[in-house]
């Protein structure tokens, strides 16, 4: 989905709306909202909601009253109430829907922090909003100069103008409490503007700044997600995953986000294991738990001693075994657990198997030309029988007489040597049979 603005431009290059994923009509930006209550008309006693959600740069909204009664609609560019002045933002959501949202996020509509829309933005209102967003950059980077002059430990990662131009926002990442009073006086200088730092968290600053994951897609954080819940490596141990800090840590640097999406699904699934720091007594040896298969339900047991031969079991089985080890009962081995789930998977049904394919499809069919050259081939097979065939029939059915009248006739070339050699085999061929007939034993 895009505006129509991002469509091709010169040379085949991109146009864009230039406004870094924040166009005008809600399409391409950040943190969207599907509206599924639209199609739905709301009954005649009931009034419209009056209070509408507003989107800033990046990932900023915030809720505000309608109290001029306007008629918007999504992708609306209005001017909002703001101390001082005003500010400029898009029209994210109306409707129904906002009430579900303010409900969400714990906000109410009557509270004094829901502040008023002042009028839809007149084109003087869009200009100066456009002005401002284009300065952000070249002041960002002259902040940081000014920083680093001071010898600050921090990082101004974002800058964001209010819609009248007025007053600036710097949001900044550090470790530890910065004293930034002589760079606000320092930076009110330069840039004659009113000053307001903002310290956020990195997780927050990559949500701002957007940007691609290991996965390949759009960070969740900049997209979707808008509540930051703690991630601990316990979830990683949980979905037996390397402890490589590299692999699990995302562009923030801290444990990436998606590894709570399915943790939940893993607990569940863990509860119908055994913990495996239980051992389990056979009448053969103690056995300890090596490796658990969390997909198919399998777990590995090793006795202790011979820790290189490993005993697959099913989750059943071994809490069965667990289950007769408190009544202080003992099992005689593994090995027949063992093979009893070997049993069950080489009796394998191929005939629900989805997506069968023979082994023979990578074969090459034979083409036209293959089957004409067979065919000629056996021609030629056919022919040369005949001519044989023929041959034989004129000679008394030996088709050595022949040979040895075309040799006589002088029709071959080198009729001599042939009846030369012809002769010389008869004779090995003689001798050869009266040696195996003096060499055979009798019955």
């Amino acid at each position: 989905m895009s505006c129509n603005s991002c469509s091709t431009g010169k040379d085949g290059q991109p146009r864009g709306c230039k406004n870094n994923g924040t166009c005008g009509t809600d399409s391409c930006n950040k943190l969207t909202v599907f509206n599924w209550l639209s199609n739905m008309s709301l009954p005649s006693s009931q009034k419209p909601f009056d209070c509408v959600e507003v989107r800033f740069k990046n990932s900023r909204k915030h809720f505000y009253r309608n109290t001029e009664n306007l008629s918007l609609s999504i992708g609306d560019i209005v001017a909002t109430e703001a101390s001082p002045g005003h500010d400029v933002g898009i029209v994210t959501l109306t409707g129904e829907l906002v009430r579900v949202q303010m409900k969400k996020k714990k906000v109410s509509p009557t509270s004094e922090d829901v502040k008023k829309i002042y009028r839809k933005a007149s084109q003087k209102d869009i200009d100066v909003w456009s002005r401002a967003r284009d300065r952000e950059e070249g002041i960002k980077k002259r902040s940081r100069e000014l920083a680093i002059a001071l010898g600050l430990q921090m990082k101004i990662s974002d800058v964001e103008f209010q819609g009248d131009g007025s007053k600036a926002t710097f949001y900044y990442t550090a470790e530890d409490r910065v004293d930034f009073r002589q760079l606000i006086k320092d930076m009110a200088k330069a840039f004659s503007i009113r000053i307001e730092m903002r310290q956020i968290g990195f997780r927050q600053e990559a949500a701002r700044l957007g940007g691609i994951g290991s996965c390949g897609r759009e960070l969740c954080c900049s997209t979707w997600l808008t509540d930051f819940r703690s991630v601990n490596t316990a979830a990683a141990r949980y979905q037996q995953l390397s402890l490589n800090p590299q692999k699990l840590a995302g562009q923030c640097g801290k444990l990436k986000c998606c590894l709570n999406f399915e943790l939940d699904a893993y607990l569940e699934a863990l509860k119908q294991f055994p913990k495996s720091d239980v051992k389990l007594y056979t009448e053969k040896g103690i056995a300890v738990c090596q490796k658990t298969d969390i997909f198919k339900g399998h777990i590995w047991y090793a006795y202790e001693g011979e820790w290189m031969n490993w005993h697959k079991l099913t989750t059943d089985q071994a809490n069965e075994i667990i289950a007769m080890n408190v009544k202080k009962e003992k099992v005689i081995s593994l090995e027949e657990y063992a093979l009893e789930l070997i049993e069950e998977d080489t009796k394998t049904n191929f005939e629900n198997v989805v997506g069968q394919d023979s082994l023979t499809r990578f074969d090459k069919k034979p083409t036209r030309n293959r089957k004409r050259r067979g065919a000629q081939n056996k021609k030629r097979r056919r022919n040369n029988n005949n001519a044989g065939n023929k041959a034989t029939a004129k000679t008394g059915g030996n088709p050595k007489k022949s040979n040895n009248q075309n040799a006589k006739k002088g029709n071959h070339p080198n009729a001599k040597n042939s009846t030369k050699n012809a002769n010389k085999n008869r004779n090995k061929n003689n001798n050869r049979r009266k040696k195996s007939n003096k060499n055979a034993k009798p019955k």
